[in-house]
């Protein structure tokens, strides 16, 4: 699945439970926070032409924060982060675990590569996760899935007053919600 997939799906778990504007954005931050593993995509495209190029990128995304190692890394630091500590770093949790479910169920490269998720590490090597039947990163589900969560957003965004704008910008946010309640009216009481 996609990165904006990823934080919408994230964003609405987060907005699950009344959560604090801290802990909504730790929780969407651990549905987001696995592809910094895709970050090496940078050094080897700057390397490419090198001597010795770096293959960061395609021997650890997918690897290093896709696993349950990471899971439990991200969990403790939600823990200590959150002001509502067992209802935001279960939510983080099940955030990060949905992220992982999206890309085991949809993130099929272009060259028909599989993106295994080795979810025991660093426990152990063993039991790779795919799933036969996933579907390309580009695939009709996918674009499904994200106009779902879009629709979402924007509906808990016009009844409830904020949206993942809110992550960047509180007065963006406002400007957003204000705008989608001048179209749409304001949400009954």
């Amino acid at each position: 699945m996609s990165p904006i997939t990823h934080l919408l799906v994230s964003w609405l778990v987060a907005s699950a439970t009344p959560l604090d504007r801290r802990d909504r954005a730790l929780v969407t931050l651990a549905g987001v926070v696995p592809d910094v593993d895709g970050l090496g995509a940078v050094a080897e495209i700057l390397t490419r032409d090198a001597e010795r190029p770096l293959d960061w990128w395609s021997r650890y995304h997918h690897v290093l924060c896709h696993n349950v190692g990471f899971a439990l890394a991200v969990g403790f630091l939600a823990w200590i982060l959150s002001s509502r500590r067992a209802v935001a770093t279960s939510l983080a949790l099940v955030a990060l675990h949905l992220h992982l479910l999206g890309d085991i169920v949809g993130a099929r490269g272009p060259d028909g590569y599989q993106w295994p998720i080795p979810y025991l590490l660093p426990f152990s090597d063993r039991g790779e996760l795919t799933w036969s039947g996933q579907w390309a990163l580009n695939a009709w589900p996918n674009f499904v899935i994200t106009g779902v969560a879009l629709a979402a957003t924007f509906h808990l965004a016009w009844r409830r007053g904020r949206s993942p704008v809110e992550l960047i910008s509180r007065r963006a946010d406002g400007l957003f919600v204000e705008t989608l309640r001048h179209r749409f009216g304001p949400p009954a009481a």
